[in-house]
């Protein structure tokens, strides 16, 4: 009965938790979805909206739905003119009377900032010293409370921008605001282009509409003009039918329109002629003349027909008309001497299509007695204008027929991208659903493994503590899971094996614990279980061991058996527990000590953890604070040559007394350096001193000597570092060849394969090298060979165990021999007794170091630096 009322309560407390966040969701979404709806507006717009100022009246009424948009304009940027045009302007202090400004007046204002530089912009009145300070903004017009600015760019190019202000101080705009002007100024480039393209399309059907119209009045008074005429009525409707019906055949057309024409008037011979393309010839497209069968083209000269040309009148010619015309040199005398012989009347009447002249229509008779009157030529200007209107109607027809197939297709691929558009933004929403659950899953779930991430699990975890907190029967344990050699899984088999490494440490974990107990991953290879209400404390180690031995099981990853361990630390939770990052800490805290063990283990967290790890971190802090205010002891100790009891070189090392924690061991203080990240920090800092000292004794005029200092392998894995050791000395000013570098053969054993190139670059700059505690690693003689190292010290272990361990003495002995061959020396670490001291002695170890030859000698730093 408890255990179902503590689960209903969670259940509700829970509810509780989501409910707001649900209601976050919401309101996201309907934001979203307003959103959606104002760009599938816009769209309609571009097809619905035939005129601009309808449009960006509309494009008002969609932001004014978002934000406070009282003021609003819209303003392009014409480069040609160097002009700014207000394509819409509201405001309810500045009456915008001049719709164009001169683009220098209004480059140093805001609207000129958003149109220089492409960005946006956001005004406050109390940031209008900064900004003017920032970018030169100068305000132009009635200063605004607030106001939001955008660009309006096509492609990459600033063409305009919109902006919305407000002189209330009671309106605010926030980020959102802009964001959505952001949003929606990115489709309105394009709207705006394609209404332009309409209004232009619609405006030039309309011209050509009222075109036709005015060729259409002309036609009605002319007709109404032949119903006056009832013998001319049935002629002229037949001229109207043949323009009517013309099918694409002009020949015909020209043929039925002579056999009309002379049944009016006295039309033997006509003929049609039209200027070439390049209007330097006259060409015949029709001729029916009963003197001559044909004719052929000819340039323009000082014919008939050009002068109707030139004049772009009808024109009546008779013998005495030629005459005159020939006097006046309008025509040529040959053409008025052919015609007055032949007594002939000639009637010729301009082609004009599309307002040019294109051409004549001209008929002539031969003889005296067919004379053509005033009423022929007026007849003859009225079937000139029928043959013209056909002519610009079959040209007409044709541009209309390719205009309209070309909007046919445009109208087709408009409706096509509408459909694809909405298709889309209906894809879009039902993604964006999918999307919003995706995120929520994701937000509490790691991407790898598809386990509950840290917030999720401290969320879970924070649950527990308010249980354990009401029902401290309730028995609730944190395991924190860290893998062992993931790094070399990673490195050698890649990042690939070593994710299919961790999705199965994930499933193997997943088969050691009940359903409704709950497994994450921290992150890398860390991962805590929640163990929920078991019996015993038992319970808990039988889970870690499972875990455990599951891991230790081999792994197959990319072809090949790999091996791997966990460590575990175990927290139970405790009603003194206030949150989740305190159990955390602790069971990290537990899994620390596990592998200090060993690894492959568990440890239970008990307090004397964290008094331990709070002293671990106070000295770190310390041993940072000694570094930094340099609070060391400093000593000096030569390393002799036995032969005349001279220093070979002085090593200068440090040492740490702590008030409250007394004399640091020399294994904890490198150990705190390492943990703290300070070994090179350590080393730079003891290569400093003993700069410092080789310079004080060239100073005061002590004999010169060398210093040596221990140097961590790590200096020599990046060039950098070996660079600025060098670089250190030189600053000094101290020889290199006065410094002797120390490496430990322990570290080389870690690192081997990295620092050959480092070692070479330091031998080269004049630096002594020696290779310490040699014996105390692996692969000790390979470094004999490889490395060009100067000396070699024995490890004091060897050294210790003189005279009694011929083994060792033997081994010495060896490493003095290869010497010889290999050009180094030979140094004896540790000699503390004059027994040692004659077994070296004995077997020629000229090279000694030890508290039987010298004792350590203490410096003062601070002394040599006054």
């Amino acid at each position: 009965m408890s255990s179902d009322l503590t689960q209903y309560e969670l259940t509700e407390e829970e509810l509780r938790e989501l409910i707001p966040q649900l209601q976050q969701l919401t309101d996201k979404y309907k934001r979203a979805e307003r959103v959606q709806k104002a760009l599938f507006d816009i769209s309609e717009l571009a097809s619905s909206v035939s005129h601009l100022n309808r449009l960006y009246s509309a494009i008002h009424e969609i932001i004014a739905d978002f934000m406070n948009a009282d003021n609003f304009f819209v303003a392009f940027y014409e480069q040609d003119n160097n002009l700014i045009d207000f394509a819409y302007f509201v405001d309810e202090f500045d009456e915008q009377t001049v719709r164009q400004l001169p683009a220098e007046d209004m480059m140093d204002g805001m609207t000129g900032f958003i149109l220089r530089t492409g960005q946006h912009l956001f005004y406050k009145r109390e940031e209008e010293e900064r900004l003017a300070k920032e970018h030169g903004i100068k305000l132009v017009g009635s200063q605004p409370f607030e106001l939001l600015g955008v660009p309006l760019k096509r492609g990459s190019q600033v063409i305009g921008a919109m902006v919305v202000q407000t002189y209330d101080e009671g309106i605010h705009y926030s980020q959102e605001d802009l964001e959505v002007l952001l949003f929606v100024s990115q489709h309105i480039v394009t709207t705006v282009d394609r209404v332009k393209n309409r209004e232009l399309t619609e405006r030039t059907i309309r011209d050509r509409t009222r075109q036709l119209r005015k060729i259409n009045d002309d036609l009605q008074e002319e007709i109404l003009e032949r119903q006056k005429v009832e013998a001319l009525q049935q002629a002229l409707f037949e001229i109207s039918e043949l323009a009517a019906n013309l099918d694409g055949d002009m020949s015909v057309f020209y043929t039925s329109l002579h056999d009309i024409l002379a049944r009016l008037i006295s039309a033997p011979n006509c003929y049609i002629s039209t200027l070439s393309e390049d209007k330097q010839h006259l060409e015949f497209p029709y001729f029916s003349d009963k003197e001559n069968e044909s004719i052929e083209s000819r340039p323009i000269g000082l014919g008939l027909t050009e002068f109707v040309l030139r004049t772009g009148q009808a024109e009546l010619i008779n013998p005495p008309r030629v005459l005159e015309l020939a006097e006046a040199g309008e025509i040529d005398v040959s053409v008025a001497q052919t015609m007055l012989n032949s007594a002939n009347s000639w009637l010729g009447s301009p082609l004009i299509v599309d307002g040019e002249i294109s051409g004549i229509i001209a008929v002539q008779t031969y003889g005296k007695h067919a004379k053509y009157t005033a009423r022929d030529l007026e007849l003859l200007r009225f079937v000139s204008h029928h043959i013209a209107v056909t002519m610009e109607r079959k040209r007409s027809t044709e541009a209309i027929q390719r205009y309209n197939s070309e909007l046919e297709a445009r109208v087709k691929e408009r409706t096509a991208e509408l459909d694809q558009a909405n298709t889309f933004l209906k894809q879009q929403i039902e993604e964006r659903k999918e999307i919003e659950l995706k995120l929520i899953h994701d937000a509490h779930h790691d991407s790898l493994t598809d386990l509950p991430n840290r917030a999720m699990f401290t969320s879970r975890l924070e649950l527990a503590i308010a249980s354990k907190q009401r029902y401290s029967d309730n028995l609730f344990a944190v395991l924190f899971i860290d893998l062992d050699r993931f790094k070399v899984i990673n490195d050698t088999l890649g990042h690939h094996a070593g994710d299919e490494f961790l999705i199965e440490v994930a499933r193997r974990i997943a088969l050691c614990i009940r359903g409704h107990d709950l497994l994450a991953r921290l992150g890398g290879d860390e991962f805590v279980v929640l163990l929920d209400n078991f019996d015993e404390v038992s319970d808990v180690e039988e889970v870690a061991s499972r875990i455990i031995n599951s891991i230790s099981e081999p792994f197959l990853l990319e072809g090949k058996e790999m091996y791997s361990g966990a460590s575990i630390g175990i927290a139970h939770l405790e009603p003194y527990y206030r949150s989740a990052d305190e159990v955390l800490r602790d069971a990290d805290a537990a899994m620390y000590q596990a592998k200090t063990l060993g690894r492959g283990r568990f440890v239970m967290f008990d307090k004397s953890m964290r008094d331990r790890l709070i002293e671990e971190l106070e000295l770190e802090n310390e041993f940072r604070r000694a570094l930094r205010e340099e609070e060391f002891d400093y000593f000096l100790q030569p390393v002799i040559d036995l032969r005349d009891d001279s220093a070979l070189y002085h090593e200068l090392y440090v040492r740490w007394s702590h008030p409250a924690y007394g004399k640091i061991a020399r294994e904890q203080f490198r150990q705190v350096a390492e943990q703290s990240g300070l070994t090179l920090d350590l080393d730079l800092f003891q290569l400093r001193k003993a700069c410092e000292l080789l310079k004080h004794w060239r100073d005061s005029g002590e004999a010169p000597g060398r210093i040596a200092v221990n140097v961590s392998i790590n200096h020599l894995l990046q060039a950098s570092m070996v660079n600025k050791m060098v670089a250190l000395v030189e600053n000094y000013e101290v020889s290199p060849h006065e410094l002797v570098f120390e490496f430990d053969e322990n570290d080389l054993n870690r690192r081997s394969q990295y620092i050959l190139p480092a070692i070479k670059k330091l031998k080269r700059a004049g630096i002594t090298l020696v290779l310490d505690n040699f014996g105390s690693g692996l692969a000790s003689l390979s470094y004999l060979f490889a490395y060009p190292f100067d000396f070699i010290k024995i490890d004091h272990r060897f050294v210790k165990s003189l005279p009694r361990s011929q083994r060792n003495l033997k081994l010495i002995q060896s490493v003095m021999l290869i010497s010889e061959h290999l050009k180094f020396k030979v140094i004896a670490e540790g000699v503390d007794s004059t027994a040692q001291l004659s077994a070296l002695t004995e077997i020629e170890c000229n090279y000694a170091q030890g508290k039987i030859l010298k004792q350590p000698k203490v410096l003062d730093m601070k002394q040599l630096a006054s």
